[in-house]
């Protein structure tokens, strides 16, 4: 089993102003000859760790690191102005281009993997090949199962019981648009209690065994803040796609290797979107983890994206 690389830090730290509101937070790591990657974080609203800089061997990649607009370090926090789907692709050519860079890996998991693939299918010409975690197509059916009875609900009932119970039993059956009433409403104890509950009901289901580490991470008020705001204004707006979009322009991958790694018991994010695109896209290889979930801390989903990126490196190290 591969573990993480050791820690590193940036050799450089940039702020980029991509329109009149938002300004992006990115990291450099690695080699700066080295081949180029871009990390995309999850959520939407998630943000970028040190732990994301260690998925890559630093001698071989070239690490681009960002928080998507309204997360993590990048400003305003927590916005939902001007914060849509195709301004995030679009922010992604405006970091491509402010360093230089022809052609790129795509790296992402669940929201991540959803923006690679959306990214890859509007400039296909710029990708190098994608490394995929816990797939999300942000289809209608994907939000139910996990914020709708009859899915994720039924796995983890205690969990889901205190998420809903957050909210007044009259609201209970319009569970995402009461939350985002109170989580963009004007009352603050309200939108930070709200947050909690929302990034709470995530964090406890993301890892096929419990992990105080990754709740914990998911209760900080920061974080909780970001993701709960931003997920459900997508959810909200379909995530800001046409129906079914990822898996009706999958033809435009064609050409683009893509290695696919998802948890058997991801309850997230469920194995049948990941099988779905995979059978769709023929340049792509399907790493099913036997013993894992939907996080990408999991030992399993930890060693399969570290032979990812290794397998990757070594196909791309000539050009082909």
């Amino acid at each position: 089993m591969l573990t993480l690389y050791p820690a590193i830090k940036p050799y450089a730290v940039h702020q980029l102003a991509v329109d009149d509101i938002h300004t992006l937070f990115i990291e450099e790591c690695g080699n700066p000859k080295g081949l180029p990657v871009v990390f995309l974080h999850g959520g939407p609203g998630a943000g970028i760790t040190p732990d994301h800089r260690r998925y890559f061997d630093p001698s071989l990649y070239r690490i681009i690191l960002f928080d998507q607009r309204g997360s993590g370090q990048s400003t305003p926090h927590a916005s939902l102005e001007q914060n849509t789907t195709s301004l995030l692709v679009s922010d992604l050519e405006a970091i491509r281009k402010h360093f230089g860079i022809d052609k790129w890996v795509l790296f992402g998991g669940s929201w991540g993997a959803t923006l690679a693939l959306v990214y890859a299918e509007t400039h296909p010409s710029r990708v190098l090949s994608l490394i995929l975690r816990g797939i999300f197509l942000a289809r209608p059916e994907d939000i139910a199962w996990f914020y709708q009875v009859g899915g994720t609900s039924r796995v983890f009932p205690d969990y889901w019981e205190s998420f809903v119970g957050h909210l007044p039993v009259d609201e209970q059956k319009e569970i995402l648009q009461n939350y985002y009433q109170r989580l963009t409403g004007q009352d603050e104890v309200a939108r930070m209690a709200a947050a909690k509950a929302w990034s709470l009901w995530e964090g406890c289901c993301a890892t096929l065994q419990p992990n105080r580490e990754t709740v914990n991470q998911f209760s900080q008020p920061h974080l909780a803040l970001s993701l709960a705001r931003i997920e459900t204004h997508y959810f909200m707006h379909d995530s800001f796609l046409e129906p079914n979009q990822i898996l009706k322009n999958v033809s435009r991958l064609a050409g683009i290797p893509g290695i696919i790694v998802h948890g058997r018991y991801d309850v997230i994010c469920p194995l049948d979107a990941a099988y779905a695109l995979h059978k769709a896209w023929p340049g792509s290889e399907l790493d099913i983890i036997r013993d894992a979930g939907h996080a990408a801390c999991e030992p399993g989903i930890i060693n399969a994206l570290v032979v990812a990126t290794n397998r990757t490196a070594e196909r791309l190290k000539d050009g082909s």
